[in-house]
C-alpha cells in the first residue's frame, strides 16, 4: 500500500510539473500618451490621457494560467505620472502599481489565475481624473478549458464611461457632473438612429452566438446593461464560466466591474445595447447590434472585437 501511495504521489507531482511547464509567458507593453482624441462622430476632440494614444486602450488577450510580464512606458512628452492597475492581477499595490514618471518605465509580473473579462486602468493620483480622461481598457483571460463556455461566433468589447466636459475639472468628476455616457470612448459611437453621423454598428447573422465583453470604467455610474428587443442567453459576472446565469433581461455592472453577455437573435433586425438608466442611454450609451444574413465576416473577430 505504501508503494502504491508513493507511486500516486510521484505521478501527481509529475502532472503538476507538466502543467507548470505548459504555462506561457506573455510580454505586454503599453505606452502612456497624453493626446487629443475624438469623443463623437463629428470629430470633436478632447484632451485625453491614454494608453497607446487611443480610448479605450488596446484589448489585451491572454489565457488562464499565463504569466504576464508587463511594462509601462510613460512617454517623455507626458506632463503627468501614470500607472496600470490590472484587475486580473494579484500583486503588491504599492510596489507594482506605482506611478511611472514621464520618460521612465515600470514593470511587474503576474499570473492570470482566473478566466474572464477584467478591467485595467490608471491608478495614479488622482485616480478619478486619470480614468475619466481615458486611461482604461479590457483584458480578456480565456479559460484553459475550451469547453467551459459555449463557443461564440462573434465577440465584441464594449466599455462604458462618463464624459466630463472639462477634463481638468476634478471637482465636477467628484460631484458626478458628467455630460454624456459613452461606449468605447464615443458618444453614440455605434448608433446611427440617434446620431446620423455614426458610421459604425456591431454586426452578426441571425442564429449566431454573440458574446459582449462589457466593462464599466465609470468613474461613478452603475450600468443596467440591457439588449432592447433581446434577452441575454447567458451572463457571466466577471466573465468567469463558473458564474453562469441564464435568460436575463438586464444585469447591473458597477463601476470598476465587468461581465460577459451572450445573445442570440432568431431573426434578422437589430438589438439596441444600452444602459437602461435612460439618462445614460439617451446621452450616448447606445450601440446597435445589426443582424443580417450578409453580415461582414470580419466583424466581431480578430482585431474587430473592439470596433475603432
Amino acid at each position: 500500500m505504501k508503494k502504491l501511495s508513493m507511486s500516486i504521489a510521484v505521478a501527481m507531482a509529475l502532472l503538476g510539473s507538466a502543467a507548470a511547464v505548459q504555462a506561457k509567458t506573455v510580454k505586454i507593453n503599453l505606452t502612456a500618451k497624453e493626446v487629443e482624441t475624438p469623443i463623437d462622430n463629428k470629430g470633436t476632440m478632447y484632451r485625453s490621457w491614454t494608453y497607446e494614444g487611443m480610448v479605450p486602450g488596446p484589448v489585451i488577450h491572454v489565457e488562464e494560467g499565463d504569466v504576464v510580464e508587463f511594462t509601462l512606458t510613460n512617454d517623455k512628452s507626458s506632463k503627468n505620472s501614470h500607472s496600470v492597475d490590472f484587475h486580473a492581477a494579484r500583486v503588491d499595490v504599492v510596489k507594482d502599481f506605482e506611478q511611472v514618471k514621464p520618460g521612465e518605465k515600470g514593470s511587474y509580473t503576474f499570473r492570470a489565475d482566473y478566466p474572464g473579462i477584467f478591467y485595467y486602468h490608471c491608478g495614479a493620483d488622482p485616480m478619478i481624473q486619470h480614468i475619466a480622461r481615458g486611461m482604461y481598457g479590457a483584458i480578456i483571460v480565456d479559460p484553459k478549458d475550451k469547453a467551459a463556455m459555449p463557443k461564440a461566433d462573434r465577440e465584441y468589447v464594449l466599455i462604458q464611461s462618463e464624459l466630463y466636459a472639462n477634463p481638468d475639472n476634478q471637482a465636477d468628476m467628484m460631484a458626478n457632473k458628467w455630460t454624456n455616457v459613452m461606449f468605447n470612448g464615443g458618444i453614440f459611437k455605434y448608433d446611427p438612429v440617434h446620431d446620423p453621423a455614426a458610421t459604425r454598428m456591431l454586426q452578426a447573422k441571425p442564429g449566431e452566438r454573440v458574446r459582449i465583453y462589457f466593462v464599466n470604467a465609470g468613474v461613478n455610474e452603475f450600468s443596467s446593461f440591457h439588449a432592447i428587443a433581446g434577452i441575454w442567453d447567458k451572463v457571466y459576472p466577471s466573465g468567469n464560466p463558473k458564474n453562469a446565469l441564464t435568460g436575463l433581461q438586464s444585469y447591473v455592472v458597477g463601476p470598476g466591474d465587468a461581465a460577459s453577455f451572450d445573445i442570440i437573435s432568431p431573426v434578422e433586425g437589430a438589438n439596441a445595447l444600452v444602459s437602461h438608466s435612460l439618462r445614460q442611454a439617451l446621452s450616448g450609451a447606445i450601440a446597435i447590434l445589426q443582424y443580417t444574413k450578409d453580415a461582414d465576416p470580419k466583424m466581431g473577430r480578430g482585431d474587430n472585437i473592439l470596433v475603432r
